[in-house]
């Protein structure tokens, strides 16, 4: 994984705060493998999570409605004092970082699949990339495996199902097991060594992918990475939180879903160990206006 560079702040750019929180985006519940990196790589920073529920999962969702979505989230994330943004979603990222880019003078950090570090690693010199159908398909996609893999066989898969077994916090059935062992025994059959998990949601289904492969594939999961470009940014801008600011503990976060919030919550607690409570918000968009999510 390469995270995405920033580009440079105008020069009217907003006064932010380096006690500001950083705002972290996704279309669910798969960020949460971010912040979780985040959270231990930058304890003093206040997080703002946002969970946008109530549309996931994007993955099929068309690239106009994308946009309009991660668009309309990042402007609610600067209106509530984010000083920095992580769309923390694959997909999100490969359909519309340009936009939100040309729209916020913010400091911004997207994902990608770490198609990189998985040529680095692949000995046989064939990876396996599971990902959501919009990201394999997307140009972003494509530009990365042609810079970076040039001779590395390349096996897309999408994770049809997935997300959507994270969002309701399956993480280990029989019928997910019976999913992914579909997705990824073709993989090891072909003769890859390497697993690019190429969705933030993924890595939630760590232990169940290494049940089927064993150590037979090195596992790629870019959310440290991203953790780290976070730090390099707010570095850059001045904008560290010192510590004395904040402390790493569930109220120094704030979640917030699209939908209720119950499986954020759920989620949260299983797999960060945190008791959070969740706020209910309506970020109405151009594709969802606000009569249309208020009848939910």
């Amino acid at each position: 994984m390469h995270p995405n560079t920033f580009a440079p702040l105008p020069v009217n750019q907003p006064a932010f705060s380096s006690a500001a929180p950083v705002g972290i985006f996704d279309s669910g519940l798969g960020g949460l493998s971010v912040l979780r990196a985040v959270r231990g790589l930058l304890p003093a920073e206040r997080l703002v999570y946002v969970a946008d529920s109530r549309y996931a999962p994007y993955g099929q969702r068309d690239d106009d409605f994308i946009a309009d979505r991660t668009l309309a989230i990042c402007e609610w994330l600067v209106a509530q004092g984010a000083k920095a943004l992580v769309v923390a979603c694959n997909t999100a990222t490969a359909q519309s970082i340009a936009l939100v880019r040309e729209r916020l003078s913010v400091p911004l950090i997207g994902v990608e699949p770490g198609i990189k570090p998985a040529a680095l690693v692949s000995k046989t010199r064939v990876a396996g990339v599971l990902a959501t159908q919009v990201t394999l398909r997307s140009a972003r996609f494509q530009t990365l495996v042609e810079r970076h893999a040039a001779d590395l066989r390349v096996l897309c898969q999408p994770g049809h199902g997935l997300v959507e077994a994270v969002e309701r916090c399956d993480i280990g059935s029989p019928e997910l097991l019976a999913l992914l062992r579909a997705y990824v025994e073709p993989m090891l059959d072909a003769g890859a060594d390497t697993l690019v998990l190429g969705c933030t949601h993924y890595p939630f289904l760590d232990t169940a992918i290494r049940s089927i492969v064993g150590e037979r594939m090195t596992l790629v999961d870019t959310s440290i990475a991203i953790a780290r470009q976070l730090e390099r940014v707010l570095g850059q801008h001045g904008l560290c939180a010192s510590a004395g600011e904040a402390s790493a503990n569930a109220d120094d976060i704030r979640f917030c879903s699209t939908s209720d919030g119950a499986h954020l919550r759920e989620l949260a607690a299983a797999l960060l160990g945190l008791d959070a409570s969740v706020e209910r918000v309506v970020i109405p968009s151009r594709r969802t206006p606000e009569r249309e999510a208020n009848a939910a």
